[in-house]
């Protein structure tokens, strides 16, 4: 009867955390499969001249200057975040849905390319580099463990199957 409540408590935290961590894990897939695609992208329309123009002036910037450019998609996008669970709160869910996917496509691939040009500006900041490095290893390790999972294997081969559908679409249609 006088039986501690700690064991009890350790395993609530590590649910806790498990939970906390499953949609975390799903932002990182995301961010990954994204972030190499939309800078790629995003570097191939900074080709345009005022583009150009302005990425030479970012990787001019010193580490704070840089610093301050890099949060700064992510105060511009908030507003359309909060428009978009504004629509999905009155009852517009696809389109509030597709409002966030979009906000967070788009705000995936500005981050992605300011972040490839600002890099090594903030590393040259020891606490960024720092903390980069940390985050780097967690990341992986979280990516690690999704890899490893049953869901991350039906998802590849549900994107083996979808990709061979289209394969033969395409060469029906070319044919």
């Amino acid at each position: 009867m006088g039986q501690s409540t700690s064991g009890s408590n350790g395993a609530f935290a590590r649910r806790l955390r498990h939970a906390a961590i499953a949609p975390l894990a799903l932002l990182i897939a995301f961010e990954e499969w994204g972030w190499e695609p939309l800078a790629r992208l995003t570097a191939c329309v900074a080709r345009l001249p005022l583009l150009a123009w302005g990425e030479r002036r970012i990787l001019a910037l010193p580490p704070y200057g840089a610093l301050t450019l890099f949060a700064l998609p992510w105060l511009l996008l908030l507003p359309l975040k909060l428009l978009a669970l504004g629509l999905i709160g009155s009852g517009h869910i696809l389109l509030g849905a597709a409002a966030v996917l979009v906000v967070k496509v788009i705000g995936t691939a500005v981050v992605a390319r300011l972040f490839t040009l600002a890099k090594p500006a903030l590393m040259r900041l020891p606490w960024f580099a720092s903390a980069y490095a940390r985050w780097r290893a967690w990341k992986d390790g979280v990516l690690e463990q999704l890899r490893a999972s049953r869901a991350w294997a039906r998802g590849r081969a549900l994107r083996r199957g979808l990709r061979r559908r289209f394969e033969r679409w395409r060469a029906l249609l070319s044919a």
